[in-house]
């Protein structure tokens, strides 16, 4: 059964451009979008370096991990970690915190 797959809208930081690309939900939303040929800055890939930190405008992700370098605050604010989070749905998001 093929992984069910979600539109990814990607804006810069600076809002000067917006990129989409599909995200399957068994993989990263990092992984997702390097297989696009869209390659955000990361480096450790598993929560703890927080160099891929960007900010969910709208849609749900799940992490792959029970805590990403994340503070409950910083989640309550929206921000996520591409390196270790699946979409649930359509996604929103902006490079960048």
């Amino acid at each position: 059964m093929p992984a069910t797959s979600f539109k990814v809208t990607l804006q810069t930081e600076n809002l000067q451009e917006t990129r989409y690309f599909s995200a399957n939900a068994d993989k990263t939303i990092l992984q997702s979008a390097e297989l696009a040929q869209i390659y955000p800055l990361s480096s450790c890939r598993n929560g703890t370096c927080r160099t891929c930190i960007s900010t969910l405008i709208s849609g749900e992700i799940s992490y792959n991990i029970d805590w990403p370098g994340l503070s409950a605050e910083e989640k309550l604010a929206g921000l996520m970690l591409p390196c270790c989070a699946h979409p649930l749905s359509d996604l929103v998001m902006r490079l960048g915190a």
